[in-house]
């Protein structure tokens, strides 16, 4: 009798900005950009991750770069299961054994939007797939106790969106998804620096300046060096060096922290009381890249009069959410007994 090969079991957060795939008993196997290079005219593709990231602001006219996903949906269906493929040939999934495949989506995301996410992990050469909401896998993989009748908070800041959510019994309570995450904080940056300094800058220069000096929080920010970057001056069309005052990105980077804020303090008010105190005692957990974003938490914490904790390894929280949900059969059952996807 033939010996029966279990499955390989993969969780895939499948960002905006990053994908990152963690494998049953490997754990984080791949985190790379959710970037596809492609000939512009044949639409071959070229490049997928991180080289086609490495890519931006250097391709000649025969080469577009296609981000497959926007604010956290499928944007191009053809290039997230090309993208997907890639992404789990990297992981190592033999392709003799078919893995069971969980993908995260934002909260609140159409039953359409869903079915085209499975659809593509099944095009990449997903046995089965599933999907499941950002800040429940965010809560799993943070290790908050989510089977328990106690109510947890999680704020999770992504490349495109931010999901703010209220989490007991295996289930999200109330939630709601922001059309703000790392993308327009980075685009924000881009255009203060036009307007001060008539120099352009790329995607890339503005991630840069995000991570080293940017701060949520403008009295915080005078503690952080000005930073020196390169742009094209608009005025002459050349090379240009700048000083960027962390001061000034504190400034830019106020208006999508105060709407983040903003969600917070409505699904607090929107939860039951029972569950509220329970986060009032226990805190919010901050996931996703935006957690990084120097004293959010402090930020947070001052605002809402709630502790405010970054889980460990913030970026990789959802993923490691989506493996571990699809190996317990508990909390599988659980949070989809109700889904459709679990007959599809």
């Amino acid at each position: 009798m033939a010996l029966a090969i279990s499955p390989a079991k993969v969780g895939i957060d499948l960002g905006t900005a990053n994908t990152i795939v963690y494998v049953e008993g490997k754990r984080i196997v791949c985190h790379e950009p959710s970037v596809v290079a492609r000939h512009s005219g044949s639409g071959a593709i070229l490049a997928i991750g991180r080289e086609a990231y490495d890519m931006i602001g250097r391709t000649p006219k025969s080469i577009t770069i296609v981000r497959p996903l926007n604010d956290g949906v499928i944007a191009d269906f053809e290039m997230t299961a090309a993208m997907l493929s890639y992404f789990m040939r990297a992981a190592e999934v033999k392709h003799f054994i078919k893995p069971d495949v969980m993908i995260c989506v934002p909260s609140g995301v159409t039953p359409v939007e869903q079915k085209a996410v499975r659809d593509a992990a099944r095009l990449a050469g997903a046995r089965e797939a599933y999907v499941v909401e950002e800040p429940f896998a965010a809560a799993v993989g943070a290790g908050l106790p989510v089977s328990d009748p106690t109510g947890s908070m999680v704020v999770d800041i992504g490349g495109g969106t931010t999901d703010v959510a209220t989490i007991s019994l295996n289930g999200i309570v109330k939630s709601t998804t922001l059309r703000i995450g790392g993308n327009l904080m980075n685009q924000a940056i881009e255009q203060v620096v036009k307007d001060e300094h008539q120099v352009l800058i790329g995607e890339r220069t503005a991630e840069s300046l995000k991570i080293a000096i940017g701060s949520a929080s403008e009295r915080f920010a005078k503690k952080y060096q000005p930073m020196t970057v390169c742009g094209r001056d608009l005025v002459t069309g050349l090379p240009k060096n700048i000083t960027v005052d962390p001061v000034l990105l504190a400034r830019v980077l106020a208006e999508p922290i105060d709407r983040i804020i903003s969600a917070v303090k409505t699904i607090l008010e929107e939860t039951p009381p029972e569950i509220t105190s329970d986060v009032i005692e226990h805190g919010i957990v901050l996931t996703g890249g935006g957690a990084l974003l120097h004293n959010i938490a402090d930020v947070v914490a001052q605002a809402t009069k709630v502790p405010v904790f970054i889980a460990n390894s913030p970026m990789a929280c959802v993923a490691i959410g989506t493996g571990k949900i699809l190996n317990d059969g508990r909390i599988l059952k659980k949070s989809f007994k109700n889904s459709k996807q679990m007959r599809d």
